[in-house]
């Protein structure tokens, strides 16, 4: 029998396979597909301190591979996510989630996560400094060591649970930041966020976006995301969610012998909205078949 358990920071999930945030709402509305209790947990769609109406449309276009979006953290604000969804979520998922927080200056962060840090239904802070779909916040503070070094230095002074910070792609170099994060007290980090990429309309000759970029995710990034994982679990000696392209049990394997040990899964829910319940399934199959026992021993187990 093998052993599909995985740790994050002191909390035991039965499997490493978690949607990423923003491709699986609060999560009830999967429930009406399938028990979503049999995911290892998931990620709720980023929450801001107050409420965001988010981009203008068209916010969604479909490319080679993947999808562009920019949605820009659309959502009701904490305060409604705390007395409105989350009593909805407890009543079909009975484990805890990973609270997605973003802001727009450092004290928008630190309170928002403060808030979430007293829910019980909250796990762990994904502390997001890396969305490239909204103007002065999200990415701006994940694209230099010292900014990303101060949010997460204010959100760990505001909360008591383990707080992972979610890298962007969209940098120079991608173990400096984490260095940074790490020093700063985070215990763990999520990578990759999106790419920024576009498209054109070649009728109009105008972007199809109407914030003219986007975050680009989807199978086409998946070797950019092993890659940073590969890069960051050199460097680090926190724990490491990788996210970016997974669609498979077989990428999940891949990520966690690049050095992660659990794995979100993205833009592949909103093209098959059964694909994490899946994955979930065929895990003991490949793992059988690569001879695993057990998914923690294989973490980084590809580094030399």
């Amino acid at each position: 029998m093998v052993d599909t358990r995985v740790t994050l920071s002191g909390w035991t999930l039965d499997n490493p396979v978690i949607p990423a945030s923003g491709t699986f709402g609060y999560g009830y509305e999967f429930a009406e597909l399938y028990d979503i209790n049999a995911l290892g947990t998931f990620s709720f769609k980023g929450t801001t301190l107050h409420p965001r109406f988010g981009n203008p449309t068209p916010r969604i276009a479909e490319c080679t591979a993947g999808m562009i979006n920019a949605v820009g953290l659309q959502n009701p604000g904490v305060d409604k996510v705390i007395s409105e969804e989350l009593p909805k979520l407890k009543a079909c998922f009975h484990k805890q989630v990973i609270a997605n927080v973003s802001g727009f200056s450092v004290d928008e962060y630190a309170e928002c996560a403060r808030r979430l840090d007293g829910e019980e239904q909250v796990g762990l802070i994904e502390l997001n400094v890396s969305c490239p779909n909204v103007h002065g916040g999200g990415m701006a503070f994940g694209t230099q060591p010292e900014a990303a070094a101060e949010v997460t230095r204010a959100v760990k002074a505001a909360c008591k649970k383990p707080v992972y910070v979610k890298l962007s792609p969209n940098v120079t170099d991608i173990a400096a930041i984490a260095r940074a994060c790490e020093a700063a007290g985070a215990d763990g980090l999520c990578l990759i966020n999106t790419l920024l990429g576009m498209r054109i309309d070649l009728r109009s000759r105008r972007p199809v976006i109407a914030n003219t970029m986007g975050g680009f995710s989807g199978s086409a990034i998946f070797p950019v995301a092993l890659r940073m994982v590969w890069q960051v679990y050199e460097t680090v000696s926190i724990p490491i969610i990788g996210v970016g392209g997974v669609s498979s049990a077989e990428d999940v394997i891949e990520m966690m012998l690049a050095g992660a040990t659990a794995v979100e899964v993205g833009a592949a829910n909103l093209v098959e909205p059964f694909i994490c319940r899946d994955i979930v399934e065929k895990l003991p199959e490949v793992m059988a078949q690569y001879g695993i026992e057990s998914l923690t021993d294989i973490i980084g187990g590809a580094h030399s």
